[in-house]
């Protein structure tokens, strides 16, 4: 089978979904091409599209929170968005490149390439085409794709996405797809002897996804007064792609042997089976690696929009907690995670709320879709 895989760069999530798709579709013996659909008309375009969004949501959440609004708003009217019209003037180099490439599904992990495809209805003759949900939530102008399937995070949503017009009969819940390293089994101790860490210290991991977002200095500061009065308790803080974060961090707190600053790293899933708590803003896809890595989580400062509905997901599912405000509210989840038994029900939560085997199963599913013939 020749797989497709589009994603785009705007937030880390789609692409990690992407890569773990690619990964079991490798690892089953089929032929994967993933990509990011705006480089077919060059390098700066795609850097353009997603550093956009990048510098929005480091920089101005609250504007982003108000286009999100807008966008809620938006999708009520009886025609399409500017959001799907703009993504069709990408139709044409879409078009080019499948009559060159041909291949047998299209697995989608954002649905900006969705709105091209759509454009191409009528034109061409298309493969089997699948979008992926990345968030807890039927985000504005998912409706205005028409993709065979749509794979969504629980089957509790089921509901909402069919509320906004994507028919039930496509709809298929099978999880976000996470890499096959989150979810296999790894004792703590394996974990930290292949990253160096101390056997019996205390570890927390802070992230703010892999754009560095959300109130990350202010949360240190708060974990600050919490090591000075913790044991052996250690703190590492992934800036991602946000270098004026990492540098002043580093600067900071160079030399603090509690305290270690990275930028981004391609070992998070042997982080979070080593540490003992991890903090982070509510993306989609990092809050369900952590759920199925099984680490206690608490989620900080989350964007206005889609991450505020991946937060009240696993709120109400007990799989998280949340410090909104970390300078007041974090420190009481801390003790909160301290309480016995706390946090062995939020990691029996997790267990019971994501499908570790979400790849598999999509894999599965398009092995069956495919024509027999093409399979292998």
């Amino acid at each position: 089978m020749e797989a497709l895989i589009l994603s785009c760069g705007t937030g880390g999530g789609h692409n990690m979904a992407g890569n773990a798709i690619a990964e079991e579709l490798e690892r089953r013996g089929h032929s994967v091409t993933l990509m990011d659909p705006y480089r077919l008309v060059g390098k700066n375009t795609a850097d353009y599209v997603g550093n956009s969004y990048i510098r929005l949501v480091q920089r101005s959440p609250r504007l982003f929170g108000w286009l999100y609004s807008l966008g809620e708003f938006y999708r009520k009217l009886p025609i399409h968005s500017p959001v799907y019209w703009a993504n069709g003037k990408m139709a044409d180099a879409m078009q080019r490149y499948l009559g060159e490439h041909p291949c047998d599904c299209i697995i989608m992990t954002h649905m900006y390439p969705a709105h091209m495809l759509d454009h191409l209805k009528g034109k061409m003759p298309l493969p089997k085409t699948v979008l992926v949900a990345t968030d807890y939530t039927c985000i504005p102008f998912m409706e205005e794709s028409d993709c065979d399937y749509y794979v969504v995070p629980a089957p509790d949503l089921i509901g909402e996405f069919c509320s906004r017009g994507i028919p039930k009969e496509k709809i298929l819940p099978y999880g976000i797809p996470v890499r096959r390293d989150f979810a296999a089994h790894c004792e703590k101790e394996e974990a930290r002897a292949r990253l160096g860490f101390k056997r019996d210290g205390r570890y927390i991991l802070l992230s703010g996804g892999s754009i560095g977002a959300g109130q990350m200095s202010e949360t240190v500061a708060v974990l600050e007064r919490f090591l000075q009065e913790t044991a052996n308790c250690h703190l590492l803080i992934v800036c991602g792609k946000n270098r004026r974060l990492y540098e002043k961090l580093q600067s900071k707190y160079a030399g603090q042997e509690q305290i270690r600053v990275m930028e981004s790293t391609t070992r998070m899933a042997d982080y979070m089976k080593a540490c003992d708590l991890f903090i982070t803003k509510p993306g989609g896809l990092s809050s369900t690696e952590a759920a199925a890595a099984g680490i206690p989580l608490i989620h900080i400062s989350p964007i206005p929009g889609c991450e505020q509905r991946n937060t009240e997901y696993f709120l109400t599912h007990g799989m998280s907690l949340l410090a909104k405000a970390p300078k007041k509210e974090l420190l009481p989840a801390l003790y909160e995670l301290q309480q016995d038994g706390r946090f062995r029900e939020m990691l029996l939560a997790q267990k019971c709320g994501v499908n570790l085997c979400a790849a598999e199963t999509l894999c599965e599913f398009l092995e069956q879709a495919v024509d027999p013939q093409k399979k292998g």
